[in-house]
């Protein structure tokens, strides 16, 4: 008799496609993998109302729910309208005091409406925005990577990240971060599983580090 499969649901950074997935290893025998994607929120959608509507793509009881960076924030506020069996953030926040003081400022300063979001057809923009990282070198890559370039998306998603409420973790979270996040610097991180050397976009670049730790992870 097989044994039933852990069904986990995979979202992306913000503005990024299912794509960053593309080097994860995992056993099909024990997980059964579900990929949730970005859409475009309706005019003055609220991020409670979007997460709910992210949930209509939930078909499994009890899921384990993994989020990266922006995606692991929805994921959270996913949680709070579905049970699931597990939360498991990479590169991402568990409240909003782990907020690096830049997005504070632009909090109280409403700065970051100032951000020039109409560029998102430049990518090195886009990757600045997305990954915190230059491109330089890697710009085939980021450019297959960063699907969404909506500036009406790019608009509600930095002033949602900004403007997000969550004062406590929510509990089964799970927090995996890089030591050398350059978006959510590590150092306002609490109480997490800690990958040396690892950046924001190390959902990429340390595949074969997720592939020998995540099973584990999301079995135990």
């Amino acid at each position: 008799m097989n044994a039933v499969k852990v069904p986990l649901y995979l979202m992306p950074g913000m503005a990024a496609s299912i794509k960053i997935f593309e080097n994860l290893r995992l056993s099909e025998e024990h997980f059964e993998i579900v990929y949730l994607e970005w859409f475009m929120p309706e005019k003055g959608m609220s991020f409670s109302a979007y997460a709910k509507h992210m949930c209509n793509m939930v078909t499994h009881d009890h899921p384990v729910l993994l989020g990266v960076s922006f995606g692991g924030m929805l994921i959270q506020e996913m949680a709070k309208h579905i049970p699931v069996r597990k939360l498991i953030i990479i590169s991402s926040v568990k409240s909003n005091s782990e907020m690096p003081k830049r997005m504070w400022f632009a909090k109280y300063t409403k700065v970051h409406k100032l951000l020039p979001t109409g560029l998102v057809t430049n990518i090195e923009l886009l990757a600045k925005y997305a990954f915190g990282e230059t491109v330089n070198k890697r710009l085939h890559l980021y450019e297959m990577y960063l699907s969404v370039r909506d500036k009406v998306y790019l608009d509600w998603a930095i002033n949602t990240i900004v403007n997000w409420k969550q004062t406590e973790p929510l509990e089964n979270t799970i927090h995996i971060h890089g030591e050398k996040d350059a978006v959510f610097p590590i150092v306002n991180i609490k109480e997490c599983i800690t990958v040396k050397n690892g950046t924001h976009t190390m959902i990429i670049h340390r595949s074969k580090w997720f592939n020998e730790h995540l099973p584990a992870l999301i079995l135990s």
